[in-house]
């Protein structure tokens, strides 16, 4: 007993190695451990930006409250436009190529920033960026799909963990910038944004595609053919390669479903903030609380989370996971709402916890079953589409979440959660379907062949 239990001891110890020694070596190797330093600059250069541009356009630019709004609202929409175009591209380019090329777009775009003041071209300008932005995601999710191959979740894992990192490092010297507050430190912390994509793009170039145009996991070694297999393939029916993911519908109800799994960023960034301001008597210090408690326990908890979801089925278990812990974070949110500021604080601290809990499990089940859920012979183009929830989302939840959730007081939260409760339990039992015929689809050739 004892043996045994050491034995799985050192299992779990070789299993779960610490965050650190994971990021030394990440499943991809080399590669891989580019790849994630490239992430951590291009994010602490969005962070950057991030903090800074509604100040920039404001009180540089000149632009109106409306005409900000508008400029946000227009690069959202195009961004839904970049994942699937990526994806696009992936099946017909190398990964490595297009993604360059996405850093190298968002540079030049940036550098317009700086000379660029009319409302039209800036809109133009922004739209752009966005969409290279978008694209840019996609495509790393795509290189890491192919150069992790089965250990995807972890490597999402260290991406989320280096990304909040970078994000954390970018608002901290945008901080910089926005106390000093003239046009020239606008224009810097603007240049420092358009330098980390060109570090990125030169990191990324110092990186080896994996062979196989449109393949986006990597491939395992083949074994050596013999006369039965080489009959059985002759027989079997050809790979659905350029299968197009706008004709799947089981697929295409994935990725609507899924854009209700991506409300916790809207609700953490945008609903626990506003409803502190409005609707509850705490004070507006706690509002950078919020940003510290997720970037903190992403940070520290990601990689443990990751490692529970192990494979597709146990990554819809994590999605009706996702959507308890937002129902009970929108309980907390209405409950604010009746209390004193001492009770206020403390329910909105828990719900911002709740909400970070979600992103985790979201993080990891939504890339995983985004993955898993896809034809393997066509993933590029059907992740592509798959990233359109989260660009969705980024548009359509804070409209959501001010017009509608907000407006209808405390029952507006506990209806959104029980929404949110309720999709999720659709979304698991859709993909367990699709999961479930999928392997009947791959098992089928095999007995017709022989």
């Amino acid at each position: 007993m004892r043996r045994g239990g050491e034995i799985r001891k050192a299992r779990r110890g070789e299993r779960e190695p610490g965050l650190v020694a994971q990021l030394r070596r990440p499943p991809g190797g080399r590669d891989a451990r580019i790849m994630l330093l490239a992430q951590l600059l291009d994010r602490a250069g969005t962070g950057v930006w991030a903090a800074a541009c509604v100040l920039y356009f404001t009180f540089v630019i000149g632009l109106d409250a409306g005409q900000v709004g508008l400029l946000l609202g227009a690069s959202g929409v195009a961004g839904i436009a970049g994942s699937p175009l990526a994806g696009h591209l992936a099946d017909r380019f190398p990964v490595r190529s297009l993604l360059i090329g996405a850093h190298l777009l968002r540079l030049v775009t940036l550098c317009l920033l700086l000379v660029v003041t009319d409302f039209a071209l800036l809109l133009c300008v922004v739209a752009v960026t966005h969409l290279g932005d978008r694209a840019a995601k996609t495509l790393e999710m795509l290189f890491a799909t192919r150069v992790a191959g089965e250990r995807r979740a972890t490597y999402q894992a260290l991406s989320r963990s280096s990304a909040n990192a970078g994000y954390a490092l970018g608002a901290g010297l945008a901080a910089i910038g926005l106390a000093v507050g003239t046009r020239g430190a606008y224009h810097v912390l603007i240049l420092a944004d358009a330098l980390s994509f060109l570090v990125a793009a030169a990191l990324v170039w110092r990186t080896r595609e994996p062979r196989g145009r449109g393949l986006v996991a990597a491939p395992s070694p083949a074994p050596v053919p013999d006369a039965a297999t080489e009959t059985a393939a002759a027989e079997a029916p050809a790979p659905a390669t350029g299968r197009s993911p706008w004709r799947d519908r089981g697929y295409l109800r994935f990725v609507l479903l899924d854009i209700p799994m991506h409300l916790d960023d809207s609700i953490l960034g945008i609903g626990i903030p506003l409803w502190l301001v409005s609707r509850t008597t705490a004070p507006h210090e706690l509002i950078p609380a919020f940003l510290v408690i997720n970037t903190v326990l992403v940070v520290v908890l990601q990689l443990r989370v990751s490692a529970k979801v192990r494979d597709a089925r146990e990554a819809t278990g994590a999605v009706a996971l996702y959507g308890l812990t937002t129902l009970l974070c929108c309980g907390l949110l209405a409950a604010a709402a009746g209390g004193g500021a001492w009770a206020a604080s403390a329910a909105l601290l828990a719900a911002a916890v709740l909400a970070t809990a979600a992103e985790l499990m979201r993080s990891v089940s939504s890339w995983e079953l985004a993955v898993s859920l896809a034809p393997r012979e066509a993933r590029a183009s059907y992740l592509g589409v798959a990233g359109m929830a989260q660009s969705v989302q980024k548009t359509a939840g804070p409209l959501l979440l001010t017009g509608v959730v907000m407006a209808a007081g405390p029952a507006g939260w506990l209806a959104l959660g029980a929404a949110v409760a309720g999709l999720s339990l659709v979304q698991r039992r859709a993909g367990l379907r699709r999961l479930e015929e999928l392997s009947a689809s791959s098992a089928n050739p095999a007995p017709a062949a022989a």
